[in-house]
């Protein structure tokens, strides 16, 4: 199933790419992906973004999937958590640069949750770099359920497949500094406002109307082949009452990405990237739910046209159980 997935897009990717004729240096900037634990991505933890915003009457749309395998089986003297399942995003985005400084976008989300297909190649995955499986060889293949139970009560259950539309996003960013080189150093405040129109039962979607504001920033260096990319964000972000274990929700959440990107070519980048928050539950002595995220990323951009790029990563959880064990990201974009 790994092969017959990623074998023939990233073939297809390379065919083309090695025959785009590009009048520009492919810009590097940040893997639009980050925590899809089905506890965390319900709420509205912005990815980073570029640090230079769309000039007035620009344009980018982009199609984002991301496939996240989930295993945690954790029993303790008070709580019992069991996240066993794949979790599946897919978001349609657009940014437009309404004037000399200013962009909106709208991010469209749906969410999905099932048994899935990866688990074979996920415990392949962990063996051939030596990591440890965390029981996930001895469960069940392909199956989904998310439950917690504490003190006896059962405060979350989910064990039937499902998708549908997640919470809509809005955001809006401010050009603070930009230089005049052709990759310049760039520093760009961003903000969000997430909706709470996903349906919370199904955890596609939070409850809560969450609020973002946070930084991106990017420098640009030539070296003896290509250009090398630094990049970074960080912010907070607050939350209103929710309906996925209400009376553990934190309202206050920070977050940051670090990263470095190299672009060989025109055609191709690769990438590097640190994510991490702060918790969105307190009460629990669990790691999945109380202990802060930290996500590393590793991927790149290939462009198939001049206008058209796609995405292609691989994240695992550097702090083990705060993040899903893999995931697969694929992104598709295109400037207008």
């Amino acid at each position: 199933m790994r092969y017959l997935i990623c074998a023939p897009a990233t073939l297809l990717a390379l065919l083309l790419a090695a025959t785009v004729s590009c009048s520009e240096p492919l810009a590097v900037t940040p893997l639009h992906t980050g925590n899809r634990s089905p506890l965390v991505q319900i709420f509205g933890l912005p990815e980073p973004a570029p640090a230079s915003i769309l000039a007035h009457g620009r344009g980018e749309a982009g199609f984002y999937l991301d496939i996240a395998s989930n295993y945690a089986d954790e029993d303790t003297k008070r709580e019992v958590l069991l996240l066993d399942g794949e979790a599946y995003r897919m978001t349609l985005a657009c940014r437009y640069g309404l004037g000399e400084r200013f962009e909106a976008g709208i991010d469209l989300p749906f969410l999905g949750h099932g048994g899935g297909v990866f688990d074979r190649f996920i415990e392949g995955w962990h063996d051939f770099f030596g990591l440890p499986q965390g029981g996930r060889k001895e469960a069940p293949h392909n199956r989904l359920i998310y439950s917690y139970s504490i003190n006896g009560t059962e405060r979350l259950k989910l064990d039937d497949s499902n998708f549908g539309i997640g919470d809509i996003r809005l955001t809006a960013g401010y050009q603070l500094y930009k230089g005049d080189a052709a990759s310049p150093r760039a520093l760009a405040m961003r903000g969000s406002v997430k909706l709470p129109t996903g349906d919370s039962s199904r955890l596609h979607g939070s409850g809560s109307v969450d609020t973002a504001l946070w930084l991106d920033a990017s420098d640009d260096y030539s070296v003896s082949v290509g250009h090398l990319a630094l990049f970074g964000s960080a912010g907070g972000m607050t939350m209103t009452r929710g309906d996925v274990l209400p009376d553990q929700q934190r309202s206050l959440a920070w977050f940051g990405t670090l990263g470095i990107g190299w672009a060989p070519a025109d055609w191709i980048a690769f990438i590097l990237q640190l994510s991490g928050h702060t918790p969105f539950y307190d009460g629990s002595d669990l790691k999945e739910l109380s202990s802060n995220a930290l996500q590393l990323h590793s991927g790149g951009t290939l462009r198939l046209a001049e206008s058209l790029f796609m995405d292609i990563a691989v994240s695992e959880d550097i702090a083990v159980k705060t993040a899903p064990d893999v995931t697969l990201h694929l992104a598709i974009r295109k400037t207008f």
